[in-house]
């Protein structure tokens, strides 16, 4: 038994020695900062979702759902979370950079005009008169001209100011502007967080307001989705299983956020996951057909719909902006 036994253990010095598999790193860049609605990728990568797919992932913060396109577009990140109707622009603008959305995330988008009651702005076209506040690369500003056009509001009577960020909510709390364009679940609880009482906060959604259009998606540059689709899949099916944890027990999600914004309200950023699940998320329509895909009729609409107010050099096809072939199967996307 001897010789046998001393087989075996030079077997497993071998296997000791033999270098593990190497994980593909990858830099995945989210719209903005780490808070409540980031939880899927937080917890994709602390239940090591991402580490079974051999990928060892980064996930920096980012300028906003606009501008980010441009880092997807330049490789910095070869994946990025951002807003689908600017990739739409941004395509159009910049036709040697086909950058292509690959998961659907935000099913409903969050786009929205924030107001308070003292203001009287009750619908749409009682913005005319008022004074708008609106960060140049908010994906919510993105949508105004179309918000604009399907509402009937006259433009000209609405003063559009430029304000940053971090300005937007205490702007509107101090009574600077009269309304603002943001996420709902961003704007709304940035101002609970000022203090502002909930009902003195109008959130309305354009969604509800003749915008029919899908959110932020998962984007990958095309010269790295051609080269590493195995590596798309792989972040493709860890994010979907990250969102499906997330919708299933969000108060442990949201403990993978606040272990990187330790400064943050653990129950405002549960509160903003929770709104962010409820309305953007996990829609009758993902309940239905499962996370990720998009419906590819509504999809050509929604580029009709910012074919209204932006002039397409070459309008694009639903097919050019979103593809599924990144996606698990259909069993392995339903809540």
């Amino acid at each position: 038994m001897k010789p046998m036994r001393y087989a075996f253990a030079a077997a497993l010095a071998v296997l000791a020695a033999w270098p593990a598999a190497a994980e593909t790193d990858v830099k995945f860049a989210l719209d903005w900062k780490f808070e409540g609605p980031s939880a899927p990728y937080f917890v994709a990568l602390d239940k090591g979702y991402y580490k079974q797919e051999g990928l060892n992932v980064t996930i920096d913060s980012g300028p906003g759902s606009v501008a980010g396109i441009a880092r997807v577009a330049a490789g910095t990140y070869p994946i990025g979370f951002f807003d689908i109707n600017s990739l739409m622009k941004f395509r159009d603008q910049n036709p040697d950079k086909p950058v292509k959305a690959v998961l659907m995330v935000y099913d409903e988008p969050p786009f929205s005009i924030v107001t308070l009651k003292k203001t009287g702005i009750t619908k749409p076209k009682d913005l005319e008169g008022k004074t708008l506040g609106a960060p140049a690369p908010d994906g919510a500003f993105a949508q105004w001209k179309a918000f604009v056009k399907e509402n009937a509001i006259d433009a000209d009577k609405v003063k559009v100011e430029n304000v940053g960020f971090p300005v937007r909510e205490p702007m509107l709390a101090a009574g600077q502007v009269d309304a603002i364009t943001g996420f709902s679940f961003s704007s709304y609880f940035n101002l609970r967080q000022k203090g502002v009482p909930a009902d003195d906060i109008v959130v309305m959604l354009m969604s509800d307001h003749g915008l029919d259009l899908y959110g932020n998606a998962i984007m990958v540059n095309p010269d790295y989705a051609k080269a590493h689709p195995d590596v798309v899949k792989g972040f493709v099916k860890a994010t979907i299983k990250g969102i499906i944890d997330t919708a299933k027990d969000p108060k442990a999600a949201i403990k993978s956020v606040m272990k990187r914004n330790e400064t943050a309200d653990e129950a405002i950023e549960l509160a903003r996951l929770e709104m962010a699940l409820r309305d953007n998320i996990v829609t009758d329509w993902v309940k239905a057909n499962g996370i990720g895909d998009v419906d590819a009729a509504r999809l050509a609409k929604s580029i009709d719909q910012v074919a209204i107010t932006y002039d397409f050099k070459a309008k694009p096809t639903a097919a050019d902006i979103f593809t599924s072939e990144f996606l698990p199967p259909v069993a392995d996307r339903k809540m």
